[in-house]
């Protein structure tokens, strides 16, 4: 009898989403290769909206923090790319900014570089009856698990892909 709206539906949405990431993929790639000649990390990109209302985000960090002119300069590069390879046609807003001081955790390597620094994980499933905590990040250990120290000498030991959301935590008159 053939597929029904409902199902055509669902597949185009499935077809514009696959669409999104692989146009999301192309503006990272861009966006790491004029990141790494300016010796920045693109730390996040991300595509909302759609139409005239699309707002294009990247993140992106050092080492001692980003300045207005690092993102004014990333902005320029990778907007004139964009344009000239038509890789998002039409109108759109592009943001480049830093990360912020709760920047997210997205990596596996940012558990190594933050280590020691204060920090809120959600995890995808519960341990010891939780799945939010928070604590000291103790690091990355040989096998890959992550370590989180929730109490002086209590650590949390996950995989990286136990996580579903992380960020470092943001305290006043801390200088870590």
């Amino acid at each position: 009898m053939g597929e029904s709206p409902l199902f055509c539906w669902v597949r185009a949405i499935e077809r514009q989403v696959q669409t999104t990431s692989t146009v999301v993929e192309k503006i990272e790639a861009i966006a790491q290769r004029v990141a790494e000649s300016e010796g920045l990390e693109v730390v996040e990109v991300e595509l909302k909206g759609s139409g005239g209302a699309r707002m294009l985000r990247i993140s992106i960090d050092k080492p001692e923090g980003v300045t207005h002119a690092d993102c004014e300069n990333v902005s320029h590069q990778v907007g004139t790319i964009l344009d000239i390879e038509d890789i998002l046609p039409g109108r759109y807003t592009l943001e480049v900014s830093s990360p912020g001081v709760e920047r997210k955790l997205l990596k596996l390597k940012d558990y190594s570089r933050f280590q020691g620094r204060k920090v809120k994980i959600l995890l995808r499933e519960p341990l010891e009856n939780s799945r939010r905590w928070e604590g000291l990040l103790a690091g990355v250990e040989a096998d890959g698990r992550i370590g989180l120290e929730v109490a002086p000498g209590r650590v949390l030991r996950f995989a990286f892909d136990e996580v579903e959301k992380a960020n470092l935590k943001f305290e006043w008159g801390s200088r870590t």
